[in-house]
């Protein structure tokens, strides 16, 4: 297998979609929304594995419900916006004095309606941009990356993830040997009769399970220090506060947006101190890890260009980021529309799964 016919590294995925997450945050400009959700289109119709579900259309159908969900809630409680194009009203319900602040009903303008709908469709492009990446790089093959303190949540999250389908299986097996026997297999008594089989199956294949690692040494002891332990999780309290602060600060500005990026990377700084103090201490082999190439390089630059570029245009105000609320097209800055079209390139430099190549 050459290299331009194999899978890419998952983190350099995952990266790449956080940091067009990260500038679809910063926006509220619908044509750089709509880009963004263009280029995670495009990239994952060029570089999925075609052996694999792709889930970005699950994600794309629920920021479209998002979007209707949020326009239709509008018109009907309103926003707080009082354009001046009013398009239609509604018949108002008559609230008491001390809900004088909501309404229900009344004039709809259409400066409200663009408003809910641009904000809408921030959250729909960043929903975009992580079902790129659960396309691209599943979350099981990520999860053979965590580090080593990590090692047992990780474990325990894969085995989830491949046992939950097979419930599935199991209660339509069920359900099936049941309706063989005379049973219509509907209403909520007929359900409660599947929980008891199912369990039961699911409760041997975990047992199996347990059986079969423990016979290959997963869960065996590991001799730490006490000393070890207590700044493993001090730093990993702090790092935490850290990040929650960070992205406080990210999308709310009224409490110093400014500072919230500096926030965030000393959090990540500090929980993955964290964790290399726990996995110097606890030391994990691999079994077949995926390389790291220069594709995977460029591919997580490309993603922290558009990121570093729209969060930069959003501290500098520029014109047309955070459109005004007014009933008109809004500008599109153009070095905006360049970083998010940058982070297309993977579509064609990163390597091809080897089933897309055959």
């Amino acid at each position: 297998m050459s290299a331009r016919e194999r899978l890419q590294h998952p983190a350099a995925w995952w990266l790449w979609g956080l940091g067009l997450a990260t500038a679809a945050s910063r926006t509220t400009n619908p044509a750089i929304l709509l880009l963004v959700i263009g280029v995670c289109v495009l990239v994952v119709s060029e570089r999925r594995d075609p052996s694999t579900p792709n889930p970005l259309m699950a994600f794309l159908v629920l920021g479209a419900v998002i979007v209707t969900f949020r326009v239709v809630m509008t018109m009907v409680l309103g926003n707080g916006i009082r354009g001046q194009t009013v398009l239609f009203t509604l018949p108002q319900v008559p609230l008491p004095e001390w809900a004088a602040s909501v309404r229900i009903g009344g004039p709809v303008s259409l400066e409200s309606l663009l408003n809910a709908a641009y904000d809408a469709l921030r959250l729909a492009a960043i929903l975009a941009c992580i079902g790129a990446a659960n396309a691209l790089a599943s979350p099981r093959r990520l999860l053979r990356y965590l580090p080593a303190t990590l090692y047992d949540v990780g474990t325990a999250i894969v085995v989830g993830l491949t046992f939950a389908p097979q419930l599935l299986s199991d209660a339509r097996s069920v359900r099936a040997a049941r309706a063989l026997r005379g049973h219509d297999g509907r209403g909520m008594r007929e359900m409660a009769r599947l929980a008891v089989p199912v369990l039961e199956t699911a409760f041997e294949r975990s047992l199996g399970l347990a059986a079969s690692m423990e016979s290959r040494g997963y869960g065996r002891a590991l001799r730490t220090s006490a000393r070890g332990r207590r700044t493993a999780s001090i730093l990993a309290v702090v790092g935490t506060l850290g990040v929650l602060a960070g992205l406080y600060g990210l999308l709310d500005n009224s409490v110093g947006g400014a500072l919230g990026l500096p926030l965030l990377l000393v959090g990540v700084v500090v929980a993955g101190s964290s964790l290399a103090v726990g996995a110097s201490r606890d030391g994990r082999s691999g079994h077949r890890r995926d390389p790291w190439s220069w594709t995977e390089t460029l591919t997580v630059l490309t993603g922290a260009v558009a990121g570093g570029v729209l969060v930069a245009a959003h501290l500098l105000a520029w014109t047309g980021i955070v459109p005004a609320q007014r009933a008109e097209l809004p500008p599109v800055p153009v070095l905006a529309v360049v970083a998010v079209l940058v982070a297309a390139l993977p579509a064609w430099f990163t390597p091809r799964p080897r089933r897309a190549v055959a």
